[in-house]
């Protein structure tokens, strides 16, 4: 197996974690979204980097 070099993947993680909960709290503050809260935090969560990026693109509303 190869070494998994975490002078890479750390920060990778770091900004993974970073964009998912300023999601989630950019989500938690918006009175309305495109869709249900809910399903809009099972995608931030489980589909790790996309689903923040799918959150900003498609499910913020214009205030």
């Amino acid at each position: 197996m190869e070494e998994i070099n975490f002078a890479i993947v750390a920060p990778l993680a770091l900004i993974n974690i970073i964009i998912a909960v300023i999601g989630l709290i950019d989500l938690a503050k918006r009175p309305s979204v495109n869709g249900p809260k809910w399903v809009w935090v099972l995608i931030i969560i489980i589909i790790s980097l996309i689903g923040p990026i799918l959150y900003f693109v498609f499910g913020r509303r214009d205030t």
